[in-house]
């Protein structure tokens, strides 16, 4: 995956109008200033799948591959090329960055056609190359912390934008052939006078076959027929390029907005007011419920007429000796609310720091990293909320809930990502996360993550579990038999449609980031749909507790959370449509590492969202019953 996925809204003001992000600085990222004559380096990233330009098109592969490949044969710099320092984030999001050996200097040969070395292609790597070619495979460079693009035109809104990497080479005409020579357009602001800033960095790739011999002076103008790459013998290339310098009135503080590229906006629009609108929808039918039927009960209830003897009890009010009732496997229950706590303050407090613009875009994968730091310092917030749960539903094992909490959920997910590691490596993907990285990760987790979470266990043990304003009778009730619509499995289905339609345009582009290299920065669409999800998932959860209250079941504990967590089994379905519609893998790896991240996906949103319904159940039932009387 391409680290495009980590670019932000510069501002709080983007959450209400995030189209509007035009003339702002965003902070964490300083200019760098170039003189004529300065070097202006350029450097590679790894080659990653993208979808073609048009609509109905696919992703055919999920792999990244090194620049450096031996089988590309690209040309490496003298002495080797160098790797760049690079974040937690950018290194899980695969970029991998070395140095290259185009020779740049800020204002000079403009226009010239220069040669950048000759390389010889074996069949067999010939052979791996138009496969590449196939699957629509991106180069993609970084020039002052821009990437490379190309310039497209928006069909719809008719608008100019860049659309980040540039192809490996072309199939149009079903064979394929091997782009190896580039037109640059450097892009630059004059601050002060003598002082020029790069903003943009466009490239056209062509392919260009004739003579592959070394010429000094190479001729780019020269009408020449494509070059395609024989299978079955070797094959001599020469790459060439020309730099042509181009005055922008565009300042460096905007230089982003030609990149970050709202495909129709209306959409955008259209689902976040659908979204209200289902949430107000909810809010209102809860607010009746409480207000109305709830409040009419309960006065009902509480005015005890003196002079009978007997007060017949009817509906949820029947239940009040068995709602509190311990549940089934409780530890099992609060070790998954108190990390659903926990990634509900990360995602949370990620969004926050990605509204206020503290994230620049130029910071490859600061998204990935701030969501590991968060994960990681709000263990505590996981094991005080797991620990306190459980005492609420009569636990006393507290350190076997402690240790679960800060170890269960960490560890299935590692497991996941270290199987999914090993297909990368057995694909000869530069996506594997090196062992280092790994183990960094293991020491946040044991280091920092899982004391936190003990010491967040200890201070929930210690304050006790939450009191119950009735008590439970000794005896259970029997339950009699529930409405098909109430039972589990279908009342996790349809409440979980809900908040899944509120959601779902904001999950094409989120996964089209994930999984097709397609640039995904409005987070303030983001923001807003996480927060009526959120407001969707707890109403709704509120609403078929109370129905199954009124049908004498009172075991609602794992009911609302896995009422909450309904949606999560939409955006399984809705990833499987996802990769019918919109993906045609051929290798056993790339469909792995697809069915992997969509269950690690699925997984987070039943956990936060289980989570989310499980509380917002919890209050209500403690407020419910906690406003009438009981002899």
């Amino acid at each position: 995956m391409r680290g495009t996925s980590s670019y932000f809204l510069g501002s709080a003001l983007c959450a209400l109008l995030p189209s509007t992000v035009n003339a702002f600085y965003l902070p964490g990222a300083a200019p760098h200033n170039y003189v004529q004559h300065d070097p202006v380096d350029v450097y590679v990233n790894a080659l990653t799948p993208m979808l073609a330009g048009s609509d109905n098109s696919k992703l055919k592969s999920l792999i990244n591959y090194d620049y450096y490949n031996p089988q590309f044969h690209f040309c490496t710099p003298e002495g080797g090329a160098q790797s760049q320092p690079e974040s937690l984030g950018s290194i899980l999001f695969g970029d991998r960055i070395f140095t290259s050996p185009y020779d740049i200097k800020m204002l000079e040969a403009n226009g010239t056609c220069q040669m950048l070395c000759t390389a010889e292609i074996p069949g067999e790597d010939a052979k791996f190359i138009n496969g590449r070619i196939r699957e629509d495979y991106a180069l993609n460079w970084l020039v002052d912390g821009l990437p490379a693009a190309e310039m497209k035109k928006d069909t719809k809104t008719g608008d100019l934008f860049f659309d980040m990497g540039f192809n490996l080479g072309n199939d149009d005409d079903d064979i394929p052939y091997l782009n190896n020579h580039y037109e640059i357009v450097l892009r630059y602001h004059e601050s002060s006078p003598g002082v020029y800033r790069v903003v943009g960095v466009l490239v056209w790739p062509s392919s260009r076959g004739g003579s592959q011999g070394y010429e000094s002076t190479p001729n780019c103008d020269v009408e020449v027929p494509k070059l395609g790459l024989s299978e079955n013998e070797t094959n001599n290339i020469r790459y060439t390029y020309r730099v042509t310098w181009d005055e922008s009135d565009t300042p460096w503080a905007t230089r982003w907005d030609n990149y970050l590229h709202i495909f129709d906006p209306r959409i955008h629009w259209f689902s976040l007011i659908n979204s209200i609108v289902i949430v107000v929808f909810l809010c209102v039918m809860v607010a009746m419920i409480l207000w109305r039927t709830v409040s009419r009960d309960i006065s009902r209830y509480n005015a005890i007429d003196i002079s009978e003897d007997v007060q017949e009890d009817w509906g949820w009010k029947l239940v009040h000796g068995e709602v509190f009732r311990a549940p089934r496997y409780p530890m099992v229950l609060s070790v998954m609310v108190g990390n659903g706590a926990q990634l509900c303050a990360m995602c949370a407090v990620t969004l926050v720091f990605a509204l206020l613009g503290f994230l620049s875009p130029s910071n490859r994968g600061s998204l990935a990293t701030v969501m590991m730091v968060c994960w990681t310092f709000f263990g505590g917030i996981g094991g005080y909320y797991s620990s306190r749960i459980y005492a609420s539903l009569g636990g006393v094992n507290n350190r076997k809930n402690a240790f679960l909490t800060a170890t269960i959920l960490p560890t299935l997910v590692f497991i996941v990502m270290f199987l999914l590691n090993f297909f990368l490596l057995v694909a000869g993907s530069s996506g594997a996360v090196p062992f280092s990285t790994m183990l960094l990760i293991v020491v946040l987790w044991f280091g920092i993550s899982a004391p936190l979470s003990s010491i967040g266990s200890y201070i929930g043990s210690r304050q006790g579990g939450v009191s119950h304003p009735v008590r439970v009778n000794q005896i259970p009730r029997q339950i009699p038999p529930a409405p098909r619509h109430l039972r589990p499995w279908a009342s996790a289905l349809l409440a979980g449609i809900l908040p899944f339609g509120a959601a779902f345009v904001e999950l094409y582009f989120v996964m089209s980031s994930l999984f097709a290299s397609r640039a995904y920065y409005a987070f303030g669409f983001l923001a807003l749909t996480a927060g009526v999800v959120a407001l969707t998932s707890g109403t709704v959860t509120i609403l078929f507790t109370y129905f199954n209250l009124c049908a004498e079941e009172y075991r609602w504990h794992w009911r609302a959370f896995l009422t909450g967590g309904g949606s999560a089994f939409w955006i399984l379905a809705y990833g499987l449509f996802y990769w019918l519609s919109r993906l045609s893998l051929d290798s056993f790896s790339s469909v792995a590492l697809y069915l992997g991240y969509l269950f690690l996906i699925c997984l987070f949103d039943f956990i936060v969202t289980g989570t989310i319904g499980f509380l917002a159940s919890y209050w209500a039932v403690r407020r419910l019953y906690s406003a009438i009387r009981v002899d």
